[in-house]
């Protein structure tokens, strides 16, 4: 115990190198701990106010979450087969199908995803632990904002730094404090449930359903499928795949399911705290529960936020190094903690509404995310064999240096998909939407629905399968070392 012990208090050595036979260990059923801390947050209690923000009713926004959480965090499982397979981060077999630098797009997208993720999730629980203090009238003024972000910071970035080992280790932790805490929290409200209220909200269209489906896809699965295969590189080779996409989607889903059904009722039993939650996703929940558990309430609150930034600061050093720079792992999650806190303070000082610019960020982010996803899902669904490991470090192996295809298939789709969503509340957005003339404009009954995130998702995954079969069938013609 005390070896393993200290060596999850050692910076991890490993960056985006092929994680060694010898190092590779365990079983799929671990790969639950850190899935399920990374999604066990009280924010999933809020999303059942951004979804009833669509003007939908209790039934149609439970369908809509089941559906989107469900099948997105199912991608997410998909994908971490790669690192069984190849035992590499996310963005590095991704190279097998853009190429060893033409890889390098799709490694800025998603190093700009994690580290916005990093900043979402602090700046949330920043402005939670002021509510709580302010609460409790121990302040939640500039100073209080200043001593939370110091220490959550602090903690993401620590576990950022020193790696694999701690972050399994400390999300085990979080998993058990936070599902107890969690379960604690909803049986102090329950009684602030008023179901008649919830089943007399008014039902919405087909469309409202289909985009507060598309904001839950992104708000979930789509935030984590550039990293799936991050913790899965370090299982054996001879791990169940079946087993990998399975106990990463559990691990992933379970707890935002449950939440996200409980928020529904929350926000559809009061509308006084769905408008809150807009402003304070977090600190807008502290309004139901007695004084007593404010403490345990921020423990909780920190916590789960916590887990998911340590997953995103992780995964976002890796996407650096993938993208071309040389730097040691641990370095590039300094660098990325401090673009972190930065952009924390100017969301928590300077940003303004908090709902507007978050659902801007995850329908901007998503559609490239989602056409990413969409080529890497039919590559690893393309090949029969295990990477050729060597040639994902190599532009004059295998792979190729830049694959045109695949990355033009991105580009478009991303463009395609621009076109077809609408974020009104972010200004800086307001050029989206330039392809809805034909469904009735940016005012029209499909404009909020997001169809881009979808249509990139789709496009980039049939367009891969059917113009690149051929170019894998011919790399895997050939033999290299690993089961040849």
């Amino acid at each position: 115990m005390a070896e393993g012990q200290q060596s999850a208090l050692r910076v991890e050595e490993n960056g985006i190198n092929v994680i060694s036979d010898a190092e590779r260990h365990g079983r799929p059923s671990q790969l639950f701990w850190p899935w399920f801390a990374a999604n066990v947050s009280v924010l999933g209690l809020s999303y059942g106010a951004f979804a009833l923000g669509f003007g939908i009713s209790f039934p149609q926004a439970l369908v809509a979450g089941i559906v989107g959480i469900v099948f997105s965090f199912l991608l997410v499982g998909f994908v971490a087969i790669a690192g069984k397979r190849g035992s590499a981060p996310t963005m590095v077999m991704s190279r097998a199908a853009f190429g060893v630098r033409g890889n390098r797009l799709p490694s800025a997208i998603s190093w700009l995803l994690t580290v916005g993720w990093e900043t979402v999730l602090t700046t949330l629980a920043t402005l939670a632990t002021a509510t709580v203090f302010s609460r409790l009238g121990w302040g939640g003024g500039t100073g209080t904002l200043l001593v939370a972000l110091v220490v959550v910071a602090a903690l993401t970035v620590a576990a950022g730094v020193l790696g694999f080992q701690l972050i399994m280790r400390l999300q085990t932790v979080i998993t058990i404090v936070t599902a107890v805490l969690t379960v604690v929290y909803i049986l102090l409200v329950v009684d602030d449930v008023d179901f008649g209220a919830v089943a007399a909200l008014p039902s919405g269209s087909a469309q409202d359903v289909v985009g507060a489906l598309v904001m839950l896809m992104t708000g979930f699965g789509l935030g984590w499928v550039n990293a799936a295969a991050d913790y899965s590189r370090y299982l054996p080779r001879s791990a169940s795949g079946r087993g990998v996409v399975a106990w990463t989607t559990v691990g992933s889903a379970l707890a935002p399911l449950v939440l996200f059904a409980f928020g529904l009722l929350l926000a559809g039993s009061s509308t006084e705290l769905s408008e809150a939650i807009a402003a304070d996703p977090i600190g807008a929940l502290t309004a139901a529960v007695p004084t007593w558990f404010l403490v345990p309430f921020a423990l909780v609150a920190v916590l789960g936020l916590v887990g998911g930034a340590v997953l995103d600061i992780y995964s976002s050093g890796l996407a650096m190094l993938a993208m071309g720079v040389r730097v040691p792992r641990y370095v590039a999650a300094l660098i990325d903690g401090v673009i972190m806190i930065l952009g924390t303070i100017y969301a928590v000082f300077f940003g303004g509404e908090f709902l507007g610019q978050f659902q801007g960020f995850l329908i901007t982010l998503g559609v490239p995310v989602a056409a990413w996803c969409g080529v890497m899902l039919a590559d690893i669904a393309l090949r029969r064999r295990d990477y050729d490991e060597a040639a994902l470090f190599d532009p004059a192996g295998r792979y190729g240096d830049v694959r045109p295809f695949p990355i033009a298939v991105v580009v478009v789709c991303t463009l395609l998909g621009w076109g077809l969503v609408v974020n009104s509340s972010a200004s800086w957005l307001a050029w989206q939407g330039y392809l809805l003339g034909p469904l009735g404009g940016r005012e029209g009954a499909w404009a909020y629905a997001n169809l881009g995130v979808l249509v990139a998702l789709v496009l980039a995954f049939l367009a891969t399968v059917i113009g690149t079969r051929s170019a894998v069938r011919a790399q895997e013609a050939q033999t290299w070392p690993i089961g040849a």
